[in-house]
């Protein structure tokens, strides 16, 4: 009895000094892996033990640590938005600007200017091709609103029936925007061109002549130059294109050099003007050319002539006197 009481305490304590000496063992074995040590020689931790545990507890930190990191690192900036522009354009989303009435009328229209910004934005309105005028040259537009401008287009009298073009121009923020611009003048086409007041300068042989758009187009004339002497012609020169354009009711004064002119003759000038759809228009003028060097020997001539007859007249008249003696002594 007392030999079997003394073999299971003996058991008992072999037991605890075992699990005394391995405890320590288990301890050096988790922070083994942590510190890049083996473990104690003799102690073998069993698999799946106590190393896959503390694998995946130190796994499952790593994940916690870098998901609070995420959640702790402050967020990347947005990319910041590019600024709105104002914007100038025609009324109601338009765009362009579209006009229309007869010559000399008055025609209105409306300029939205759109300030999307937080400040003020000060515009300068003016208009390039055509004749437009505001009521304000400088607008102020508060932030956040459009305003709508109006502005008016004088239509010229002299205008002529047909398509036109010009813009609005804004100007601000060192930016410019130019709003396109459509005119249409209304009225019939009528092409009709003269030629008026030829001139003739006898001492330069410069031609002097007026030509006049009586039409409602624009037009580009051309011109022809004939004159006529005593013996012939003695200048002609076919149409050519002269370098204007003359808008409805226009007149142009011009010069056409003759730089030879005759010396002594008496002249008929005809100047014919041409233009596309309108009829040819021909003006004349009258001149006489008497330089001195001409006169003086024309005059030498006439005497030469006028000496040469007179001393036929005296030799024919001297034979009739000598026959008349010689029958009377007969």
């Amino acid at each position: 009895m007392r030999t079997a009481a003394a073999t299971g305490l003996l058991a008992v304590a072999t037991a605890l000094t075992g699990m005394v000496a391995t405890a320590p063992a288990h301890a050096h074995a988790v922070a083994s892996p942590a510190s890049g040590t083996a473990p104690a020689s003799g102690v073998v931790p069993a698999a799946g033990a106590v190393p896959d545990a503390v694998s995946a507890a130190g796994a499952g930190a790593a994940v916690s640590a870098d998901a609070g990191a995420r959640a702790l690192a402050p967020a990347a900036p947005a990319p910041a938005a590019a600024p709105v522009s104002w914007t100038a354009a025609a009324a109601a989303g338009r765009s362009y600007a579209y006009l229309e009435g007869p010559a000399g009328s008055v025609l209105q229209d409306t300029l939205s200017l759109t300030n999307p910004a937080t400040r003020p934005l000060t515009v300068r309105l003016d208009g390039r091709g055509a004749p437009v005028s505001f009521a304000a040259r400088t607008v102020t537009v508060p932030a956040r609103t459009r305003a709508d401008v109006p502005f008016a287009v004088t239509v010229p009298a002299d205008a002529a029936p047909g398509e036109h073009r010009g813009a609005v121009r804004a100007t601000a923020a060192g930016r410019e925007v130019r709003v396109d611009l459509r005119l249409r003048v209304s009225g019939p086409r009528l092409a009709a061109l003269t030629v008026e007041d030829v001139r003739v300068d006898t001492a330069t042989g410069t031609l002097r002549y007026t030509l006049v758009n009586r039409g409602t187009t624009i037009l580009a004339p051309h011109l022809a130059v004939r004159a006529e002497g005593v013996l012939g012609t003695v200048l002609d020169r076919p149409g050519r294109p002269l370098p204007l354009t003359l808008k409805p009711g226009q007149r142009a004064t011009r010069t056409e050099a003759w730089p030879d002119p005759p010396a002594l003759d008496s002249v008929t000038v005809r100047l014919t003007a041409t233009a596309e759809g309108a009829a040819p228009a021909t003006a004349r003028a009258e001149a006489s050319f008497t330089s001195g060097p001409a006169v003086a020997g024309a005059a030498g001539l006439l005497l030469l002539a006028a000496g040469g007859g007179g001393h036929a007249v005296r030799r024919r008249a001297r034979s009739r006197t000598q026959r008349a003696t010689a029958g009377a002594h007969t």
